[in-house]
């Protein structure tokens, strides 16, 4: 029984390790999309920003006319287009954070990742071997990290057993005297 829980430890610690070692080159695939997100979203700011300039409007003055509208279309737009512009800088922050991280580090910024952009690099994920260093080093965290959950999740279960048995065995013995 002890090899089995060992063999089966070892096995989802391995598991754990694959999937970890998939981090960095989900978060180069996350990275491109991320890309082709800002550049596409820098377009449409930069036409309503254009726009704006022609009417001799900065960019809040045009959002607020947008607001100040009776016609609920120009409001709509004017919600629409202040949300694809703070979806933008977002974006472009993350961009920045992404460049500044060492490829070890880069898969920490998917921790507050575009949910769009997530999605889409999700469908279109194919795992790689990781032959970077990056991934490697999250392969072995991976395995390390789900040697020692599986061993807490071993020591916790037998730990209730434990308890369970014993309060069982308590019961039992309250009922025996009882008769």
């Amino acid at each position: 029984m002890a090899m089995l829980k060992e063999n089966l430890i070892y096995a989802m610690a391995l598991a754990l390790g694959i999937s970890a070692s998939q981090m960095p080159e989900f978060a180069q695939q996350y990275r491109q999309r991320l890309g082709g997100a800002v550049e596409e979203l820098g377009h449409v700011v930069s036409e309503f920003d254009r726009d704006a300039a022609g009417a001799g409007l900065s960019r809040a003055q045009a959002l607020d006319l947008h607001q100040q509208a009776t016609e609920p279309l120009f409001k709509a737009r004017g919600r629409s287009m202040s949300a694809a512009i703070a979806r933008y800088e977002n974006l472009v922050e993350q961009q920045k954070d992404f460049a500044e991280r060492s490829p070890l580090l880069q898969p920490l910024v998917l921790g507050y990742s575009d949910r769009a952009v997530f999605a889409g690099a999700w469908q279109d994920f194919r795992p790689a071997v990781p032959i970077t260093s990056a991934g490697l080093l999250w392969a072995a965290f991976g395995f390390f990290f789900g040697v020692g959950a599986m061993y807490m999740l071993a020591a916790l279960l037998r730990w209730i057993w434990r308890a369970g048995m014993l309060a069982l065995r308590r019961s039992n013995l309250i009922s025996a005297r009882r008769r």
